[in-house]
């Protein structure tokens, strides 16, 4: 497996390295979808604009001393602005983030045994 390639001090060294660096990129990425995504909408004729709470609400924690770390929104709505509803249009901010870091991730972890 990879780290049977790798020298066990590199590994323990650079692969948190690489999760942090790709975690806080895609929590980035993530906060500015939610500004393309989100225009406000309507309620009672009039535009609401967005509160800036999901945005707010995307953090990133790390644990197993920085070998694995979760990036995402919080609030209780953020998977119907994900998914949609059927009266409601999906506003995807998370699966677009998602999909550029694992391609980064993957180059990035592909660099420690070449």
């Amino acid at each position: 497996g990879l780290l049977d390639k790798l020298d066990s001090n590199i590994a323990a060294k650079a692969i948190p390295t690489i999760i942090k660096t790709n975690a806080s990129e895609m929590n980035e990425n993530m906060q500015r979808q939610t500004q393309v995504k989100f225009t406000g909408h309507y309620k009672n004729g009039k535009l609401v604009k967005p509160t800036g709470a999901t945005k707010r609400s995307i953090t990133t924690s790390y644990n197993l001393n920085g070998w694995q770390s979760t990036t995402g929104p919080s609030t209780p709505y953020s998977p119907f602005l994900i998914y949609g509803t059927r009266y409601m249009a999906k506003r995807d901010f998370f699966r677009p983030a998602f999909r550029v870091q694992r391609i980064k991730f993957k180059k990035d972890m592909q660099r420690l045994v070449e």
